[in-house]
């Protein structure tokens, strides 16, 4: 899909004037401190699960690269072995279905690995919407990143990238779509991203696991992370 969320230029505000900012981050926490309490026993069962499925910690803490490129500890719930490369992005794996556990595939389509996720949003690593944080071996995209300014606002659940082709877009198009989201986010764009997430879950769209071979057969479309 290259479906774009509208981010009209004239909209266009620094992190320091952007009225919205302080705002994004009042609903961040808000929302994400609601949806710990009333998802905590969806959260329990999926850790029991998982914990049963991979034998091994349920919850899988690696560290990610966060805003102003200052890396911070991101939570999931494990969806791989615990014999699976370390800090290695999945779509590097050439066999990733041999590391997905079970579970793994179900929380990984569902989006249901993410929701720990909701800790680092109310501690203030994350926002709900922004660019996806990635390990630190993803030098090119962080690079691109830092370059064209994207790394100036808080990584998020989902993003822009993630409703204009998610796991099909290269790393050029991925950093260019993160920069249009920093340098003109708002309310209005955010609730249209979410409602593409969310659109994007129920019908599995975009979903990639391990290395694109269409993309990476084509050495101008280098695949993101």
């Amino acid at each position: 899909m290259r479906e774009v969320v509208a981010l009209s230029s004239r909209s266009y505000r620094s992190k320091t004037d952007n009225a919205y900012s302080s705002f994004k981050r009042f609903l961040d926490f808000s929302i994400a401190f609601i949806a710990l309490l009333v998802l905590s026993p969806v959260m329990a069962l999926v850790a029991i699960v998982v914990a049963i499925d991979t034998k091994g910690s349920p919850v899988f803490v690696q560290e990610r690269m966060g805003r102003y490129s200052v890396p911070f500890r991101i939570y999931k719930f494990r969806s791989m072995s615990v014999h699976a490369p370390a800090n290695v992005a999945t779509h590097k794996l050439e066999n990733a279905d041999q590391y997905i556990s079970r579970v793994g595939h179900f929380i990984r389509k569902t989006s249901l690995d993410e929701l720990p996720q909701l800790i680092n949003v109310l501690k203030g690593d994350m926002s709900f919407v922004g660019p996806r944080p990635v390990v630190l071996t993803e030098r090119d995209l962080l690079r691109l990143r830092r370059r064209n300014g994207a790394d100036r606002v808080r990584p998020g659940i989902t993003g822009l990238a993630q409703v204009c082709g998610r796991d099909t877009v290269t790393i050029r198009e991925k950093a260019r779509y993160d920069a249009q989201y920093a340098k003109s986010y708002s309310l209005k764009a955010d609730l249209s991203i979410l409602f593409k997430t969310a659109k994007q879950v129920v019908v599995s769209e975009g979903i990639v696991e391990g290395a694109n071979k269409d993309i990476t057969a084509n050495p101008q479309r280098k695949r993101s992370a």
